[in-house]
């Protein structure tokens, strides 16, 4: 990352210039809460008591919410794929992909664009578009395939998982410069795109609930036991996002990065 990303995920650097003749302090530099730069070393600001225009305070920390949102939606499919929501429909996570994992989180994004976090702007923002666009796919495309072809639906969640694991890989990377929380959110996640997309490359039979007529394979089950893994991760992220926000300080802790790029 460039040092002007860096700092602005890892200090308290107001970017926003001060108007002439304007005396540092109150409303100076509004404080913005960002969980995904947050560290135990730097805990999150105290809510600010001056008298500060609202319109100066920019937005709350969007990050747990986000996190929620995909935390829920994750869990719900790699329920599914771990073989334990055998006696539903198979399609309990298809409207929370595109309301809350896709469009919630889509707005998470949008949010942190507005609290200049470029890192969660793009994270947020990238994975509310794949839960819309996975929602979508399994709306439109599984009904026009054929009933002796219906393995090619694994092979089109193979590709969509293969090119979200490339983007996650960088932002992994990244994550090292966040906190350990976040870090361990990517990592889980990573994993998990990793066995699903080699599973469903891999698998003979259609390995999709509602469409698949055999047990999933065992690479796309792992994988939904890491994604479980990952959700949960995710969520005690947001957990900490809410209170340590709500509170001022760390209460739930998030970890330090794990080192420094870019010096």
């Amino acid at each position: 990352m460039s040092p002007s990303v860096t700092s602005l995920l890892s200090t308290g650097a107001c970017p926003v210039p001060r108007a002439p003749g304007r005396q540092a302090g109150a409303g100076a530099c509004p404080h913005r809460r960002k969980q995904l730069s947050t560290t135990d070393d730097a805990p999150a600001p105290a809510a600010v008591t001056e008298l500060v225009p609202a319109a100066a305070t920019g937005v709350a920390d969007p990050a747990p919410l986000g996190l929620a949102a995909f935390a829920l939606t994750t869990f719900l499919l790699s329920a599914l794929n771990a073989g334990w929501a055998k006696d539903t429909t198979g399609a309990q996570w298809w409207g929370y992909a595109i309301a809350y994992g896709g469009v919630i989180q889509l707005l998470a994004g949008m949010w942190e664009f507005r609290n200049r976090n470029v890192f969660g702007a793009t994270a947020f923002s990238s994975y509310g578009g794949f839960w819309i666009g996975v929602g979508l796919w399994f709306h439109f495309v599984p009904a026009t395939v054929k009933a002796t072809d219906l393995v090619a639906i694994n092979r089109d969640l193979g590709w969509i998982l293969l090119a979200f694991a490339i983007f996650n890989f960088y932002m992994l990377i990244h994550a090292t410069q966040v906190n350990m929380a976040v870090f361990l959110v990517f990592l889980t996640l990573q994993l998990t795109e990793i066995f699903l997309f080699i599973g469903n490359f891999a698998t003979k039979n259609p390995s999709l609930p509602p469409f698949n007529v055999t047990p999933v394979t065992t690479l796309i089950q792992i994988g939904g036991y890491i994604g479980v893994l990952t959700a949960l991760v995710a969520w005690y992220t947001s957990a900490a996002g809410v209170i340590n926000g709500l509170k001022g300080k760390q209460v739930f802790p998030v970890g330090k990065p794990l080192f420094a790029l870019g010096r």
